[in-house]
Order: C-alpha cells, then sequence, then structure tokens
C-alpha cells in the first residue's frame, strides 16, 4: 500500500518527514531487522527494473530487539560499514516501522472532501481513534474507496505510530549521513513487493495469499486478498533459535554458527538432528499461524503461501510447509524480472532475496 503524505506537525511535534513522507527522487530501500541491515537500490529502465546495488550487514548482539530498536549508535554503524561497502550515491532513504507499533484504523468521511479538508478533520478527531496522547504520535492515511451502501462516503484508512518509534529510525539513518524521505510500514513494503511475485503465482494476485516472512527473531504472517493486505500477526520465532542450537551443539560461537549455518560444513548430524526439528518448528508455526488468521476472519483457506525472511531459503522448506499444510508453497524472490548491474552477485542476491522483500518494497516506493 501506498500511503500519501499528512503533514503531521500539529499532531507529532513537526517530525521533518512526517510518518510516511513522499519521495521526490531515488532512494534506498533500507531494513533494519534484529540481527542485520539490508540496502538495496532499484533503477527501472522503461517497464523492466534494475539492481543496481544491494547488501547485508549484521547488527551487534541485541542492538534490535523484537523490532525495537535498542543501540542507536551500533546499528547506524553497521549502517556506515554497508554504505561504505556498497559505494551508492544515493543519500534519500525509504524506512518502515514493524506492524506491532502501528495503530491502523478504517474510518468513513465524506467523499467529495478534498485531501486537506480531510487531514484538517482527522487532525481534530484523531483522539477519538488513537489511545495515546496526540504529541506522541505521528498520523498518514489513505483513501481507499467509496462505502458500498453509501457511494457519497468513502472508507479511510487511518494508520498511527508513536513518534519514537519513527525518531529512532530517522535518527540511526541522519548519523550514518542520510536523509529520511519516507517511513513506511513493513507489511505496506511486503504488500508493494508482493506485486512483483503475483505474475509466477497461478491465479495472479486475484487471490488470497499468505506470506510467511521469518526473521531472526520474529515471523510475521501477511495475508492479502487481490493485492491488498487484510491481516497481519507477528509472533517470536525466528531463526536465531536455529543458529543458537547450532552454537549448543558444536561448540561454536554465536557468530561461528550464523557463518556455518549459511556455509555449510557441520558435522553430518546436523541435518538429521537439528535442521529437521527446526524446519518441523517453522511448519508448526506457519500452520499456527494461518489457523489464527482463520478463526479470526470469514477465511477458512488461502489458495497459496510464500515464505519470506532469511530462513526461507533452508533446502526444501518450501516442499515440507506445502506436504505439510495443503497449500502451494514458493519461496519469495521479488528480482526475478529484474536485471543486475554488474557489481551484483546474481548467486548471492538469489539466496539473500527472500530476506530482501522489506527492502525490495521500500526501494520500490521511489517509482511511485
Amino acid at each position: 500500500m501506498t500511503l500519501k503524505v499528512c503533514s503531521n506537525e500539529a499532531v507529532a511535534g513537526g517530525i521533518p518527514v512526517g510518518l510516511f513522507g513522499k519521495r521526490n527522487n531515488l532512494m534506498l530501500g533500507i531494513d533494519i531487522s534484529s540481527t542485520s541491515v539490508k540496502l538495496l537500490e532499484l533503477s527501472k529502465h522503461g517497464e523492466r527494473f534494475r539492481v543496481e546495488n544491494y547488501g547485508v550487514e549484521s547488527l551487534p548482539p541485541n542492538a534490535v530487539v523484537e523490532k525495537n530498536i535498542v543501540d542507536i549508535e551500533g546499528v547506524s554503524q553497521a549502517l556506515s560499514r554497508l554504505l561504505v561497502k556498497a559505494k551508492s550515491s544515493v543519500k534519500q532513504v525509504s524506512v518502515a516501522v514493524p506492524g506491532s507499533s502501528v495503530i491502523t484504523k478504517i474510518i468513513e468521511m465524506n467523499a467529495d472532501m478534498s485531501d486537506e479538508d480531510m487531514e484538517e478533520l482527522i487532525r481534530i478527531e484523531a483522539d477519538q481513534y488513537i489511545p495515546y496522547p496526540l504529541d506522541e504520535v505521528s498520523i498518514d492515511f489513505e483513501v481507499i474507496g467509496p462505502v458500498a451502501s453509501d457511494e457519497s462516503r468513502c472508507e479511510v484508512l487511518l494508520v498511527a505510530c508513536r513518534t519514537e518509534h519513527v525518531d529512532m529510525r530517522t535518527d540511526v539513518l541522519e548519523q550514518a549521513g542520510l536523509q529520511s524521505k519516507v517511513v513506511d510500514v513493513e507489511a505496506y513494503a511486503m504488500e508493494r513487493a508482493f506485486s512483483l511475485l503475483a505474475d509466477h503465482i497461478d491465479g495472479g494476485d486475484q487471490q488470497t495469499i499468505a506470506i510467511i516472512d521469518i526473521g531472526a527473531t520474529m515471523t510475521s504472517l501477511s495475508v492479502l486478498h487481490d493485492g491488498r493486505i487484510i491481516y497481519t500477526r507477528e509472533q517470536l520465532f525466528g531463526g536465531k533459535q536455529l543458529t543458537e542450537e547450532i552454537q549448543r551443539r558444536f561448540g561454536l560461537t554465536f557468530e561461528e554458527a550464523s557463518m556455518a549455518k549459511k556455509r555449510g560444513g557441520l558435522p553430518e548430524e546436523y541435518e538429521l538432528e537439528v535442521l529437521e526439528p527446526f524446519k518441523e518448528a517453522v511448519v508448526q508455526q506457519v500452520a499456527r499461524s494461518l489457523q489464527f488468521f482463520y478463526s479470526s476472519s470469514q477465511y477458512n483457506d488461502v489458495d497459496h503461501v510464500i515464505l519470506a525472511g532469511g530462513s526461507a531459503s533452508i533446502p526444501g522448506l518450501d516442499e515440507l510447509v506445502q506436504e505439510k499444510v495443503g497449500t502451494e508453497t514458493s519461496v519469495a524472490n521479488p528480482f526475478l524480472n529484474m536485471s543486475l548491474a554488474s557489481k551484483v552477485d546474481a548467486r548471492n542476491l538469489s539466496n539473500d532475496a527472500p530476506a530482501l522483500m522489506i527492502a525490495c518494497g521500500l526501494a520500490l516506493r521511489s517509482f511511485e
């Protein structure tokens, strides 16, 4: 979803970028996750996108806890290292806050109101919808469409986020010498990246799709219907549990375990005694997440499951999920139809692709 700019100076204490901002020039997509910061730079030639630059840099331990930035300096230093490696000249950035820090509500307004009038009315009435002091939040909105029963009214999506979550991300970018132009929401960035996958799924986006993003410490479920987010949920579970089990079982440091997980070279018993139980645990989390969705909505099935996040690259995981859940499953790769700059390693990008969905959705903001 692309959210239009809503000036928050009257509501959020004058944040320079507002909550979501408006793009003026090419922007880097930067995704700050629990264990790494990811950078993606895209360009567009005709109708085709091109990957100009990408990179991933590890964060210090506990610099980000459950998607909340704890160590601003540690994250900014990691981002600075990544920028040196990437050698990108782009300084404007699109970044995202996690869904857990956001409140959304659909409200009705007169359809003939201008954006400016809507914004003014939302400012006046915001305290009806937001359970926080208004000087502590940033707000934005988007018109969804007419009310089915009354075309003189329209549905408006109101989104609010505590300003501290916005400030932490903008502070990280500023300390790294970058300028925040857009602060988005992770789920909407995921929705935008999904638009690049739709052509590779039978039925395209005209169906119900579940995207399971398996991060280091959090697993997020985003359900899309007709290409739009209709449900999100986060739960504590991620690839860090596999890393810690490798560390414990084979007497490695956390860094050594992380490297061995990616590059291999572990003892023969690793796959049977460590990896397979973790894959089964992932399947249980996927099934549990979907069950929560079914129990809280009118849906009792999804048409396709897409695995994203770092753990999605584990060989055979998609096949196991498809077998146990009974739904066609694939691994996310938003770069399938993109060309690559000469300095971009195609193999590394393919391996990292599932973990770059949010960064991709953020980088796409440059072209809206």
